[in-house]
C-alpha cells in the first residue's frame, strides 16, 4: 500500500469493479459518489492510469460468485501495486478473514459501514496495517443511506428501497451477507427519485434485496402503513417520470394492493420478474419456498388478466439435492405452460453455512450441466415465442447506449431488448431518448 502522501495530485484516484447484482451496482455507483465528494477523480479499472485506491465489490450468491471475487481481486492487485485494495460486498462479509488473507489486500469493509470507507481507509495509511471491518450482519437495524448519485451515465438509474431477507429458502447464502429486511425511508426514497427525474433519467427501476417486503419494519405513519404498493403509488406521480420498473419481486410478495398499483399506472412497465426456482412441489418444499405451482399459475393468470401481454421473467435453479428426473421432467413442463419472456437458468451451488449444503442427496455435476442445457433450450423458445407477438408492431424503446459501431441499444417496456443500426456509420441515436419503431427480427440484438 502507499505510505500517506504518495501518489500526490490534485486529485487523487480510485476505480471500481462491481460483480454480481444490481443492488452491487447500485452500491458501487453510490460509494464512487462518496469518493467524488472526497474529490477524487472516478476513473474506470480498464484505464491504463494510477489509481490511489482500487474497490472491488463482490459477489457470493454462487461459488462461482466467490471464485469470480478472488480471481478479480488478484487481478486488480497485481495491476495496481502501489494502490490501496479495498474489498466490499457480500463475499466480503461472509468470508472477510479469507479476503484478508489474500496478499495484497488492504481494507475489507462487507455490506454495511460502507459511509465510513474513507476514513477506514486513512486508518490503513497511517497504520500501515491490512483491517478488518466487517461487522456482525444481524446487528444491523437501519437502512444505510449512501451518497445521491449525480454522475451516473446509465439511461435507467437505479433507486434501491430495501435491504436484508428473512426467508432463509434453504440453498441461499444472503440472508447470511445481507442481514435481516431493513427497509428505505419512504421520504428519502422519494426524494431521490424526483431528483433524478430532475436530473434527466427517464426510467427508475426499483431494487433491493427482497423488494416485495418494503416497509414490513417501518412504523405506521400519519397516513398510515408503508408497503410497496402505496411506495409504486407515489413514485408513479412524480411529474416527468415515464417508467417505473420493478426488479425481482417474490411470488407471494404481490398482494392485490400491490397488483392494483402496477395495473392503474402506464408508468410501470409490463415487465415483472418473479423467481420460480424450480417446477417441483417436493424441491419448492425442501428449498423452503413459501409457495406451490398451482398459487405460482394462479398468480400468473391473475397478473395476465389484468395485464395483457406482461412480460414474466424467471429464476430456475437446476439440479438442486433430491431433485430426481421426475422432478426435473415437471419443472421443464412448468416451465414450458408459463410463457416467460425470459428465463435465468442456473445449476445448483453448494454454498457452506446454508441446510441444502449438508442434504446427503446431492446431484452430480454432469446431470446439472444435463438440466441446465435442456432448460436453456425451453428458455430460448419461450423467449421467442414472446418476441414473435411483438414483431410488426410498433413499440417505444429506451434508447440506453450506443455501441462502439453506431448502434444503438434499448429496451422496450416489456424488457424486450433492441438494436437499432447507425446511418452510414454515423448514428442518429442519443442516449436516453425514446424512439418509436416497428419490431422486425433485425431489431433484436444478438
Amino acid at each position: 500500500m502507499p505510505l500517506e502522501g504518495e501518489h500526490s495530485k490534485t486529485h487523487p484516484a480510485v476505480c471500481f469493479v462491481t460483480l454480481g447484482c444490481k443492488v452491487n451496482q447500485t452500491e458501487s455507483e453510490a460509494v464512487a459518489q462518496l469518493f467524488r465528494e472526497a474529490e477524487y477523480k472516478v476513473v474506470e479499472a480498464s484505464e491504463e492510469v494510477a489509481v490511489d485506491v482500487v474497490v472491488v465489490n463482490t459477489c457470493t450468491v454462487t461459488n462461482m460468485g466467490d471464485s469470480k471475487s478472488r480471481r478479480v481481486i488478484r487481478r486488480m492487485i497485481r495491476e495496481h501495486p502501489e494502490s490501496v485494495v479495498v474489498v466490499m460486498g457480500c463475499y466480503a462479509q461472509t468470508a472477510p478473514g479469507e479476503v484478508l488473507g489474500i496478499e495484497g489486500v488492504d481494507l475489507v469493509v462487507g455490506t454495511q459501514d460502507r459511509m465510513k470507507m474513507l476514513d477506514l481507509i486513512k486508518q490503513v495509511k497511517t497504520e500501515q496495517k491490512p483491517q478488518n471491518a466487517v461487522h456482525e450482519i444481524w446487528n444491523a437495524e437501519e437502512f444505510e443511506e449512501l451518497p445521491q448519485l449525480s454522475e451516473e451515465h446509465r439511461a435507467r438509474a437505479l433507486l434501491k428501497i430495501q435491504e436484508g431477507c428473512n426467508q432463509f429458502c434453504t440453498y441461499c447464502i444472503i440472508p447470511y451477507a445481507r442481514g435481516p429486511l431493513r427497509s428505505r425511508i419512504p421520504e428519502n426514497a422519494l426524494a431521490e427519485a424526483r431528483r433524478l427525474v430532475e436530473a434527466g433519467y427517464p426510467e427508475i427501476v426499483l431494487t433491493g434485496i427482497h423488494t416485495g417486503y418494503y416497509g414490513q419494519d417501518l412504523e405506521d405513519g400519519l397516513e398510515g402503513k408503508w408497503d410497496l404498493a402505496r411506495l409504486v403509488r407515489k413514485l408513479v406521480e412524480i411529474p416527468g417520470l415515464s417508467r417505473l420498473r420493478l426488479s425481482s419481486i417474490e411470488p407471494m410478495e404481490y398482494t392485490p394492493a400491490l397488483i392494483e398499483s402496477i395495473v392503474s399506472s402506464d408508468k410501470v412497465c409490463p415487465h415483472l420478474h418473479m423467481p420460480l426456482q424450480s417446477g417441483s412441489d417436493r424441491i419448492l418444499t425442501r428449498m423452503n419456498r413459501p409457495y406451490n405451482l398451482n398459487e405460482y399459475r394462479s398468480l400468473l393468470e391473475r397478473l395476465r388478466q389484468r395485464v395483457p401481454n406482461l412480460a414474466v421473467t424467471t429464476d430456475i435453479i437446476a439440479g438442486f439435492p433430491g431433485e430426481t428426473e421426475d422432478d426435473h421432467a415437471s419443472t421443464l413442463e412448468f416451465v414450458k405452460s408459463c410463457g416467460f419472456s425470459g428465463i435465468n437458468v442456473f445449476p445448483y451451488s453448494k454454498r457452506k453455512g446454508t441446510p441444502a449444503a449438508d442434504y446427503p442427496d446431492q446431484v452430480s455435476k454432469q446431470i446439472k450441466e444435463r438440466r441446465v442445457k435442456e432448460l436453456l433450450l425451453v428458455a430460448h423458445d419461450s423467449q421467442e415465442e414472446f418476441v414473435s407477438h411483438f414483431l410488426g408492431k410498433p413499440a417505444e424503446v429506451l434508447i440506453e447506449w450506443i455501441d462502439s459501431q453506431g448502434r444503438a441499444i434499448g429496451h422496450t417496456p416489456h424488457y424486450i431488448q433492441v438494436q437499432l443500426p447507425a446511418s452510414e456509420g454515423v448514428s442518429p441515436w442519443v442516449s436516453r431518448q425514446f424512439v418509436t419503431v416497428v419490431l422486425e427480427k433485425d431489431h433484436m440484438n444478438k
